[in-house]
């Protein structure tokens, strides 16, 4: 019953609808009514400009961190470690479940990378610092939000799979599981990229005006 009302709990804290709040409370308008009608960081960045969208993908990272921490609140998971990761793993999901349907915004929500990238930083943070390396990399390179969550969601697949070795099986699973669900949230954003219609983040400008300059 208990670990019942945590995953009701983690999933409401996921429902947290940051870009719609954000959108409305300061802009007047529901992110979901424009760009790609996401609700998501990528769309916040595309839409109201990159300081709202770091601070949307902040917050929603913190709701996969603390959701999927709140395992703490009974000490027996503590000195467990399988049946710990195994919770913080349902915990997680909820908070995602929660960010893709959120309760507060009509089960109208995003995509749930930066949630999921939260909840791996709550389980695993070596992999998830090293995916977000992986993510800011490829933002630097290309300014596609969404393909650099697309390649960060497979790299944490590889480094659960292969470099770290995970050896817990309902962790590998789902390592593959996020790598999957990623890329098929993102088929639109793959067309569009392939298509080169898809939206760059307004950052590193001054770079691509310099490189215009040189050129």
């Amino acid at each position: 019953m208990k670990e019942i009302i945590l995953i009701i709990a983690a999933y409401l804290i996921g429902s947290i609808p940051t870009s719609v709040w954000v959108s409305k409370r300061f802009f007047g308008i529901d992110i979901r009514d424009y760009g790609s009608g996401n609700a998501g960081a990528t769309n916040t960045y595309r839409v109201l400009g990159s300081k709202w969208g770091t601070f949307v993908m902040i917050i929603d990272m913190l709701k996969g961190v603390v959701a999927t921490s709140l395992y703490i609140f009974f000490p027996e998971y503590l000195n467990n470690e399988l049946h710990r990761t195994n919770l913080m793993i349902g915990l997680g999901l909820a908070a995602v479940l929660g960010h893709i349907f959120p309760i507060w915004a009509n089960f109208k929500g995003g995509k749930g990378v930066a949630t999921l990238f939260g909840m791996a930083l709550a389980i695993q943070p070596i992999v998830a610092v090293s995916c977000v390396g992986v993510f800011l990399l490829v933002l630097y390179l290309t300014r596609f939000v969404s393909l650099s969550s697309i390649l960060a969601g497979i790299a944490f697949m590889v480094f659960i799979l292969f470099i770290f070795n995970e050896k817990e099986t309902l962790y590998r699973i789902f390592a593959v599981i996020v790598a999957l669900m990623i890329v098929l949230t993102h088929q639109k954003n793959i067309t569009r990229i392939i298509k080169g219609t898809e939206s760059k983040v307004p950052i590193l400008k001054h770079r691509d005006k310099r490189k215009k300059r040189n050129g």
